[in-house]
């Protein structure tokens, strides 16, 4: 499943290099994911924010095959979100439960952290070597952008700004979304630190920053601004899921010889689901006789 939109990354410096900042919009990503998973308002809200960061935290790996995963497991209603992506914009992500509906939290807005409870954040890279790097931290406020800035500061020893938001039309589609990340390199100085801090003091909320009109140039432009920020790229992101049906045959015949029998004797088609796209791959049971048959 591949779904192209006019999200994109823009990726920056400022004040020569003691600061690296990713901005971006993700519109037609978050609603790919909310059309695949029919997510309610709040779960669409959870899942976009973290897509969003999945989408620009994979910007950052080095190679071509490395691989990013998020996940956030939480006691509340929704229980948890998974997020992957990759080195190039693409991502993929789902939540354990779908259809939460809560009421607005006390500031009358969707109610995240309500729907994700108490929990922990997994940030899972895998570099082709033969362990991936795994980094846990406890979730903070389980709105997720203060989450990630706390894991890089505590894993990564990365002091960090993170920015998320998801904005729902009155029909429940995606108005708008996006985030930012701004982090200070080792050798930043105070001064770099405090301008920074003034110009993040200066930022309202993410969606205020998309709704206006701004594009990821011109919020890490309001951003970085006083800092010289020099944009130095630009990345499309997608919605992609490379789920296709000869991977789910391999996931069926490595289950083994006996659990494709028991399937074969009951007699019934059955139906394999992608956790990533919500696609459905239907095997009749002459195809699981022949994945019997490759499964010697």
């Amino acid at each position: 499943m591949v779904l192209m939109m006019n999200d994109y990354i823009a990726r920056a410096t400022a004040a020569d290099a003691q600061i690296r900042a990713f901005a971006c919009t993700t519109q037609g990503v978050v609603e790919a994911a909310r059309q695949a998973h029919n997510t309610s308002p709040v779960v669409t809200a959870a899942l976009g924010r973290l897509l969003s960061a999945g989408a620009m935290m994979g910007s950052m790996l080095k190679g071509e095959k490395d691989l990013l995963t998020l996940q956030m497991k939480g006691n509340g209603p929704m229980r948890g979100l998974t997020v992957t992506a990759d080195s190039q914009g693409n991502v993929k992500g789902y939540a354990d439960v779908p259809d939460v509906i809560l009421p607005a939290n006390s500031l009358g807005k969707l109610d995240v952290a309500g729907a994700l409870g108490q929990g922990s954040l997994s940030v899972i890279k895998d570099m082709g070597l033969k362990e991936p790097y795994v980094g846990q931290t406890l979730l903070q406020t389980s709105e997720i952008a203060e989450d990630l800035t706390y894991y890089f500061a505590a894993s990564e020893q990365v002091p960090s700004s993170v920015g998320l938001g998801v904005l729902m039309n009155r029909d429940n589609t995606v108005k708008q979304a996006g985030g930012f990340i701004v982090q200070l390199m080792p050798f930043a100085t105070d001064e770099v630190i405090d301008k920074l801090e003034q110009n993040l003091s200066k930022i309202t909320s993410v969606t205020s920053l998309l709704d206006a009109g701004n594009t990821p140039e011109q919020m890490l432009k309001i951003l970085l601004e006083g800092l010289h920020p020099e944009i130095n790229d630009t990345m499309p992101v997608s919605f992609v899921c490379n789920c296709n049906r000869k991977k789910i045959e391999k996931v069926l015949i490595s289950l083994g010889r006996q659990e494709i029998k028991d399937m074969i004797d009951e007699g019934q088609e059955i139906e394999v689901n992608c956790h990533f796209c919500n696609t459905h791959y239907k095997f009749s049971v002459e195809e699981l006789k022949g994945l019997y048959r490759k499964s010697r």
